[in-house]
This record gives structure tokens, C-alpha cells and sequence, in this order.
């Protein structure tokens, strides 16, 4: 007896990539965790991605029940949808992902865009609102009642990022070299991170950052030290975060602008947002000012099932 077709849904991250199993009426059977991607357009992006899904799908698939397992060849898959992190739509790496995707899978019908795609999916059940995330990077993306869909940041942590985990470790760390070099009196935010780093000398803090493989995680992980430091009381610290802030309330600002969002439900996703206490403080803050009529929400679903969703909406 043929195996019954299953739908796809895949979270992909840089840290892991989740996969999701349902059948065709949405009832979830199965999940599992593979490794990571990177941006496709690197030198090894082709090979992680589809690494990342292949590992993922090959967990959730151990998690189904002995009736759906297939011990020879792949799942029968009917659709697939996949949010990545670093594929902006309608560009090359979104047709690179889809054709990769379609190869890995033997599937035409896939669906491949960015993380912060599946999150809104998942997040409003494609209803209005907006979703704010902050992890290592930050972007925010919204949908209003006529079906039209605004997106601010999430450009590359080179050049954007405001609000972000990243965003808050490098401000961190480039105040603790004006701090070294007698441009600003020190606190104890310098100390901390340096120690935390292994380092001593301006010189060494240089050609640490530098190295390929410090990137934007690198300056991620210093968020919570930083955060500490601001509910500690440390004036530049504190600075740090406020900016922060600041910039995710303007994220979501300039989403609600755009697609004539007044009073816009919200759901903040991301580890700075959800983790960082004073990091929601100064961004509920400011947000409050900007955009009073903003009602935060807890998401109906998270970036999995929105990406079964929208495998969902492929067979229609």
C-alpha cells in the first residue's frame, strides 16, 4: 500500500534547522533537528543547506509512527515550504534555494524564502500584524488586511542589524576601545568583556574580530554580558541598550507606516527580545511614543507551522 503524502515544514537557522511533519489536513505527526545553514551565496552555503535539510528531515522522520515510516528510499512528500535565514524573495539565492530544495527533496512543489516569512505565517495564521525578531540580527515584517507585506531591516549584519544581539555586542565592544584609548572614562563593561574574550590589548581585540570565523555570532554572544551590565547600572552599558531599543521600535514603526497599521497586533520573536529584560524595557518604551495603539501578542504558532501553512497553500 502507498505510503500517505506528508507536508514539509522547515525552520533554518545558522544555529540548527527544524523540520515538521503533517498530513495534509495540518494534523502534526512528527519534528526533528538537523544542522544549521549559512548564507547561500558562501563558499560551502549550497552544501549546508541542503544539509540542513536533509539531517532534519531525516529526525522527523524517525519520530513517525511505524505505520508512516518508509525503511527504503525518501518520503513521500507532497509539498514543501522552507523560511531560511538570508533569502530575500525574488532574488538569486531564493532561486538557488528552491532549485536545491526541489533536488533534495525530488518535489516540485516547494516553497523557499526567508525565516522571517514563515514566522509572520505562523505568528497571525495569515491574518494582519506585525512580527518583530531580534536574534543575532533583526528584521521585522507585516501584513495588513488587504494581503500587502512590508519588511524593514534584516539587510546583513555589515550593514544593518540595529536592535539585534549583534547590534548590542559590537557597540559594547567598540565602547570599551574608546574606553582603552582614553576617548571615554571606563566602567566596568570593558573589563567584562575582555575577559570574556581572553583578551588584554586594543591590538589583540583587533585581529580577534577580524577573523572569519568571529562574524556576527561572535559579537551575539556578548549581548547578555552587556544587558547585564545596563540592569547593573553602567552608564555606557545602559546607552547600548537604550539605541537598541530605539531601533526595534523604529523597525516596527516603519512596518505599521508603510502598510497603514494603526493599532497593529505584535509578536516579538528572536533570543535579545525574548531574553534581554532591559532590552524590552527601553523597547517597549520608546515603542509606546511612536506607536501607541501597538498591541503585543503571543504568536498562534511559530515559524514551523507557518511554513506548513504555506505547503498547505501550494496544493491549492
Amino acid at each position: 500500500m502507498a505510503e500517505p503524502a506528508l507536508l514539509a515544514g522547515f525552520d533554518a537557522g545558522q544555529t540548527k534547522t527544524r523540520c515538521r511533519l503533517s498530513d495534509l489536513q495540518g494534523r502534526v505527526l512528527a519534528e526533528g533537528e538537523g544542522s544549521g545553514v549559512s548564507h547561500l551565496d558562501s563558499s560551502a552555503g549550497p552544501e549546508k543547506f541542503q544539509a540542513a535539510l536533509g539531517s532534519s528531515l531525516a529526525a522527523a522522520r524517525q519520530g513517525l509512527g511505524p505505520e508512516l515510516r518508509q525503511p527504503q528510499g525518501p518520503l513521500t512528500l507532497a509539498a514543501a515550504a522552507i523560511g531560511a535565514s538570508g533569502i530575500e524573495q525574488h532574488s538569486p539565492s531564493q532561486a538557488l534555494g528552491t532549485r536545491l530544495a526541489q533536488e533534495l527533496l525530488g518535489l516540485e512543489a516547494v516553497l523557499v524564502g526567508g525565516d522571517e516569512s514563515t514566522a509572520l505565517a505562523g505568528a497571525f495564521g495569515g491574518g494582519a500584524g506585525i512580527v518583530l525578531i531580534s536574534g543575532t540580527g533583526s528584521i521585522c515584517v507585516g501584513r495588513n488586511g488587504q494581503g500587502q507585506l512590508h519588511r524593514c531591516g534584516g539587510w546583513g549584519w555589515l550593514l544593518d542589524g540595529g536592535g539585534s544581539a549583534m547590534d548590542i555586542g559590537r557597540d559594547g565592544l567598540a565602547l570599551s576601545l574608546r574606553m582603552a584609548d582614553g576617548r571615554l572614562s571606563e566602567t566596568p563593561l570593558k573589563a567584562l568583556l575582555w575577559r570574556a574574550l581572553g583578551v588584554q590589548h586594543s591590538h589583540q581585540l583587533k585581529a580577534l574580530v577580524v577573523d572569519p570565523s568571529f562574524g556576527a555570532a561572535g559579537f551575539a554572544r556578548l549581548a547578555p554580558l552587556v544587558s547585564a551590565q545596563a540592569a547593573a547600572g553602567d552608564p555606557q552599558a545602559l546607552a547600548v541598550i537604550e539605541r537598541a531599543g530605539l531601533e526595534l521600535a523604529l523597525l516596527v514603526e516603519g512596518v505599521a507606516r508603510a502598510l497603514g497599521l494603526e493599532q497593529p497586533p505584535l509578536c516579538c520573536l528572536g533570543g535579545a527580545i525574548e531574553h534581554l529584560e532591559p532590552l524590552q524595557r527601553s523597547f517597549q518604551r520608546v515603542l509606546t511614543e511612536l506607536l501607541p495603539g501597538s498591541r503585543p501578542q503571543p504568536p498562534l504558532g511559530d515559524a514551523c507551522s507557518g511554513a506548513l501553512a504555506l505547503a498547505r497553500g501550494l496544493l491549492s
